[in-house]
């Protein structure tokens, strides 16, 4: 084939290895970077050129359809990237690629989208004298009003406002077009979900002296310096990304990404940033269309817009000359990617940032016990803002013990034990909540689960109503009415019998967002109570209205699950009440101790933003466990002593590095046997190959045994060093022998931020 020339192309397929095609005839070699359309079998698809290659060992290669872009969709600093993330994530090239475009950039059915386009008519020829619009439009009167109603418009207005809100129809703008009054052309209409809501002025604002020291260190950063901003709750550490954006973007002409976690991006984060830089920023995340995320994409890949915010896929804005990457609430679970690639975007940020120059800034106010200790050991450099802002002071938290409400009640408490109010809403945080509604003033309740009731029994013989495809217990849900599971979505009605033994005695057991709800409404009929869950902000616009509310005065009482704890700021709100704080705390995973730590802090630092002051108080069964001892009195260093303690024997993060292996299919019996052949197959492979420091633990089946009718098992794979580790994910999942029966899968998930 002299004269032939060829491309590597990688394919969004489960395979490690990237695919030849050749380049057709006298077509222009694609660059790297470039999407192409090329025939898979009996298909076709969309890849992602990675370079030329000489084609040598392709016995019949196959051209390549179509090439799709005029310059690469994936920079090059993105492309290496990917490379990185394929490598040291154990995923498959074109996964990872495909993971980096918007949705309509991926689909081979449309695989070049076009932008929406709309149709403008402006006035091409002025009329100044009274006499000669007379003259022109004498037998015309609605030609004359429509040319007078886009003078009144500014001089030009889009077609479909003048036809459906106007009522001038189209052959009247025709014929004004016609005779060459008007002119009328195609525009591009960027859909922009923000468009519509107002930029709010950005408030004047002081720095503190902390703040002042944080920004002057990040403005004199090295390029590809890493930095840690711990901040308590309150004290500024916006004011801190915006004064590094205008250093950056506005003084010296480069791009930034801020990532702020899923259920923190709220437009009312959003408005912060565009207060500060109005058009200058688009937005990227999983509630907006693919149409309105494309549009989004393009802004920032043809540099009309510098900078990105979003949750964690913005960590791919196609950004030229980035200068800086903010990861806000550094420690959130949200950031790992939960499917192939299984990325952390925090740990993508600080590549991304390190490899093009730029500066990376972490900020938590509760950070990850992983970015804490690279901080200690000079990895990364700490900031701190110790204080609030202005006279704030965090909130006095008191913690109330439920176990003394179990005790044998004197005769005088029996009534109100018997209350089912009194069984969730313990004495001191009722008068706290009563106290607030007397004066006017605001409170947060956190409740981390959803739904009326946590399981249904029956009291007859204890049998609990199980999804069918998972092994998890079915949520009660009482609007609607029905039985839900939170893993694969199965919905049931509530039986009216036990299965089981036929009795009609099944009860709701335990508490949920829907049921406190119920009971502050009754207490408290005359409170405005708004509940945020996921089952109440379905809708595009669901976390802005309630929030909105919120902030207008509207709402007295503001319950929901973890969404309310992050990054909301009402200086009216005074109390934060944490319902349950042992939801979570106890589960079978090692950073479960953390997580909850953080959610109790970050949901405590809701209270006492304003001049009003405010207070926490936290019920739960164990007053002495650390993570409850340790939110009472703000105290993370404690936190970090006694957590890192824990983690030392038997050893996990962040003194090991661990990868997951995780065994799934369709019959108990075969993942068991796979897992266990995986877990021994490893072993041998460690020994023969002398592969120094990784160590195989288990199998054991996970902790939730079976989601959406998958049986899973799993172990883990420690490691001293990243290298090995590496080495040994990789080889396993091109070579191990996964059983091609009962739909059987293997797959690794590197730096795990769960092992459930």
């Amino acid at each position: 084939m002299t004269g032939a020339r060829f491309v590597d192309v990688a394919l969004p397929l489960p395979l490690f290895q990237s695919f030849t095609y050749q380049v057709p005839g006298a077509a222009e070699l694609p660059a790297p970077g470039t999407r192409v359309l090329v025939p898979v079998r009996a298909r076709r698809a969309i890849g992602i050129v990675l370079g030329e290659t000489d084609g040598r060992g392709v016995k019949a290669p196959k051209e390549i359809a179509e090439v799709l872009d005029p310059a690469p969709a994936v920079p090059a600093a993105l492309l290496d990237l990917a490379r990185w993330i394929a490598e040291y994530y154990v995923a498959p090239p074109g996964l990872v690629l495909r993971a980096m475009l918007p949705a309509l950039l991926t689909s081979a059915r449309a695989p070049s989208p076009a932008p929406r386009a709309r149709r403008i008519a402006r006035i091409a020829r002025p009329l100044e004298s009274l006499e000669e619009r007379d003259r022109l439009f004498a037998r015309a009167a609605r030609q004359r009003a429509l040319y007078e109603a886009l003078e009144s418009l500014g001089g030009a207005s889009e077609t479909a406002h003048l036809s459906a809100q106007l009522g001038f129809g189209a052959g009247v703008i025709r014929a004004l077009e016609g005779r060459g009054l008007i002119a009328i052309a195609e525009e591009e209409a960027p859909r922009d979900p923000f468009a519509a809501r107002a930029v709010p002025a950005a408030p004047p604002l002081e720095p503190t002296a902390a703040q002042r020291e944080a920004v002057a260190a990040l403005r004199g950063a090295a390029p590809g310096s890493a930095f840690l901003l711990r901040g308590i709750t309150g004290s500024g550490k916006t004011l801190v990304y915006i004064e590094l954006l205008r250093e950056i973007v506005e003084r010296r002409g480069r791009s930034a990404i801020v990532l702020v976690p899923e259920i923190g991006l709220t437009p009312q984060a959003v408005d912060r940033f565009r207060a500060a830089f109005g058009e200058r920023i688009a937005v990227l995340h999983s509630g907006l269309s693919d149409g309105e995320r494309y549009d989004a994409w393009r802004s920032l890949h043809s540099g009309a817009r510098r900078i990105a915010i979003g949750a964690r896929s913005a960590v791919f804005a196609p950004l030229a000359d980035l200068g800086a990457i903010i990861v806000d609430e550094e420690h959130e679970a949200s950031y790992k990617n939960g499917e192939t690639p299984r990325y952390h975007a925090r740990e993508v940020a600080l590549v991304r940032a390190r490899a093009e120059g730029a500066v990376a800034v972490l900020g938590s106010a509760t950070p990850s016990l992983e970015s804490w200790t690279n901080a200690q050991a000079g990895k990364i450099t700490l900031l701190t803002l110790p204080e609030r802002v202005g006279d704030a002071r965090l909130p006095p938290v008191e913690v109330v013990d439920l176990r003394a409400a179990k005790r044998a009640p004197a005769r005088g408490e029996r009534a109100a034990v018997m209350d089912p109010f009194r069984r969730v809403f313990s004495e001191p945080l009722e008068a706290a909540l009563g106290e607030r509604l007397q004066r006017g003033e605001q409170s947060i309740l956190l409740l981390n689960r959803r739904g009326y009731a946590a399981f249904v029994q029956c009291e007859a013989c204890g049998d609990v109503l199980a999804c069918p495809n998972c092994s998890i217990t079915l949520t009660y849900h009482k609007s609607p009415e029905r039985l839900v599971c939170h893993y694969c979505r199965h919905e049931q009605p509530l039986p009216e019998r036990c299965a089981r033994c036929g009795g009609d005695t099944v009860r709701q057991r335990g508490l949920g967002t829907q049921q406190a709800e119920r009971l502050l409404a009754e207490r408290y009929p005359y409170a405005r109570i708004a509940r945020m869950d996921v089952d109440t902000t379905s809708g595009k616009w669901a976390h802005s209205e309630i929030l909105d509310r919120v902030g207008r005065g509207e709402v007295d009482i503001l319950l929901g699950t973890q969404m309310i704890a992050k990054g909301l700021d009402f200086p009216n709100v005074t109390l934060v009440g944490v319902l349950d704080a042992d939801v979570g705390i106890n589960l079978p995973d090692f950073r479960a101790s953390e997580r909850s730590f953080q959610l109790l802090s970050q949901v405590a630092g809701r209270a006492g933003r304003g001049p009003k002051g405010g207070e926490v108080v936290i019920q739960t069964r164990v007053p002495s466990h650390h993570a409850v001892r340790c939110a009472l009195t703000h105290d993370y260093l404690a936190f970090v002593s006694e957590e890192l303690a824990g983690r030392r024997d038997p050893v996990y993060p962040p003194f090991t590095r661990l990868a997951n292996v995780i065994v799934s299919g369709l019959s108990e019996e075969a993942v068991a046997r796979t897992a266990l052949d995986a877990a021994a197959w490893l072993r041998r492979l460690i020994a023969q190959r002398k592969v120094a420091g990784v160590s195989v633990v288990g199998p054991a089946p996970a902790p939730v045994e079976r989601v959406k009718r998958r049986w899973r098992w799993h172990l883990l794979l420690k490691s001293e060093h990243p290298a090995p580790l590496t080495q040994v994910a990789r080889y396993f999942m091109e070579r191990f022998p996964v059983p091609a029966r009962d739909e059987m899968r293997a797959s690794v998930d590197r730096d795990p931020v769960s092992l459930l």
